[in-house]
């Protein structure tokens, strides 16, 4: 893990300090990446974020970097998913009707229904995430169900459930995370998430050395 050059997507969005430092207690060492060159230099691309889906695609768009992170996930390349890095990998989210995602996962990103069980948007704290069993590298060590911390108005309504890493309920039973060879992607915030975050952050650098 040591010697793997871990690249964190910057577009100007968000505080990225907490998830450089959760790397660093891993012991990875992670660089910004902000220009599309940057891409050349990583073997592990990370995207956090936080925002909306429409303005965010627009600002990747105008940084140029929209069209290398479409590249790194049709060559297949080790991809780390966080929040918004997540949404985006799919067609298109109700949050910004019109606009395309990264089309690297099938489905849609969806609005909670404030009126079922009168939910409070955003769904926001400590939630319970249930595994599973098929991706179990990913959540070794880790207990099942596993309590993380969430931040999101919107979810992936995610077509290929044979991809679905783990679930969580809010109102709704949905995906809080895909998984296949060379990616994983969650809706909850893994930096934010005390040890059982910094847990799961290793395993993942694990799995994606691999």
């Amino acid at each position: 893990m040591s010697g793997m050059k871990l690249g964190v997507l910057d577009y100007g969005a968000g505080n990225l300090r907490s998830v450089l430092n959760a790397f660093e207690t891993v012991g990875a060492h992670a660089s910004l990446v902000t220009k599309p060159e940057d891409f050349d230099g990583i073997d592990v691309l990370v995207f956090p974020g936080q925002g909306a889906f429409g303005d965010s695609v627009r600002i990747l768009k105008k940084r140029e970097l929209w069209a290398p992170l479409k590249q790194w996930l049709q060559e297949k390349r080790p991809y780390l998913g966080i929040c918004l890095g997540y949404q985006l990998l799919f067609e298109s989210s109700e949050e910004s009707p019109g606009v395309e995602g990264l089309c690297a996962a099938k489905g849609r990103v969806r609005k909670f229904d404030p009126t079922a069980d009168h939910l409070k948007i955003p769904h926001m704290g400590w939630n319970r995430v249930n595994w599973a069993n098929k991706f179990s590298p990913w959540w070794d060590g880790l207990p099942n169900p596993t309590h993380l911390y969430f931040v999101h108005s919107y979810y992936p309504d995610v077509e290929d459930q044979s991809e679905v890493l783990c679930t969580t309920d809010y109102g709704v039973s949905f995906a809080a995370g895909i998984a296949r060879e060379n990616l994983m992607a969650v809706q909850f915030h893994p930096e934010k998430s005390q040890d059982a975050g910094l847990a799961l952050l290793r395993n993942a650098l694990k799995v994606l050395a691999d």
